[in-house]
């Protein structure tokens, strides 16, 4: 079973970009993040198209958005809503091999890390907490959370651990939740734990580099955490970098993993 994560930054303007992805890589379920429509919108019926008639869908108009699209069944759907808001950041499946997924888009938190001065900020840390609780609630094993956290935890994670260091994403703040998620939700993180500590694995480049390989400023902010149990199942784990040189491209690229049960 392939798993992938893809912050798409406009599921409608990508949709092709996706079902290249999908074919070419053979991907059983796909997480999406940031797809910034809302539901009757979404294109469906294009990846019903080519297999993936299993889909759990929550948007809202022109900002966040979640999606998982499958060729797997789903056995239970539900989401959660944090910080007392009704935006649309995080989907739940059980499948019936009884593996639960959690897909998040974790908020950005805006340029100051200062909860004082940038309410972003905040809502970030208080989204992190309640994120954290609710995992840390849950009973049951064999569990992946994943998505765009918008946190680079660890410090090959990010072009320059110095440089970033206040800058929102790498703060200690962020990173110290980041640990406590591992920790109290007894998570792998299966991404980093693929690389060797001192390689630099990147999920995001910006656009504001106009030659992003170049300069390659990147940050790890996509992730796929699993439950420490399903451990020995993982046979592969994938970024896909080239894919952010194709035509019209995230800012993010998928990342996956091979699962054998």
């Amino acid at each position: 079973m392939k798993i992938a994560t893809w912050n798409i930054n406009s599921v409608r303007l990508r949709k092709e970009n996706v079902i290249n992805f999908l074919k070419k890589e053979s991907i059983d379920i796909l997480c999406l993040q940031e797809t910034k429509t809302v539901d009757e919108n979404f294109p469906i019926t294009f990846f019903n198209d080519y297999g993936y008639i299993h889909s759990y869908i929550r948007g809202e108009k022109s900002y966040n958005g979640v999606a998982i699209l499958s060729k797997i069944p789903f056995k239970n759907k539900s989401f959660h809503n944090f910080c007392n808001l009704n935006d649309t950041r995080h989907i739940k499946v059980e499948l019936r091999n009884n593996i639960t997924i959690h897909n998040f888009y974790v908020p950005a938190g805006g340029d100051i890390a200062d909860i004082n001065l940038n309410p972003k900020f905040k809502h970030k840390l208080q989204f992190m907490e309640e994120m954290i609780n609710l995992l840390k609630k849950e009973k049951f094993k064999n569990r992946l959370v994943l998505g765009d956290f918008n946190i680079a935890p660890f410090e090959n994670d990010v072009w320059s651990h110095k440089s970033l260091l206040n800058v929102v994403s790498h703060t200690k703040p962020e990173t110290n939740y980041f640990s406590k998620l591992l920790k109290y939700g007894a998570f792998e993180d299966i991404v980093r734990n693929h690389f060797k500590r001192d390689d630099k694995i990147y999920s995001w480049w910006s656009y504001r580099n106009k030659d992003w390989k170049k300069s390659n400023r990147g940050r790890r902010l996509d992730h796929i955490l699993i439950s420490k149990n399903i451990q020995k199942y993982i046979q592969s784990v994938k970024i896909y970098k080239s894919i952010r040189d194709e035509k019209k491209p995230s800012d993010h690229v998928p990342i996956s993993i091979t699962l054998k049960l």
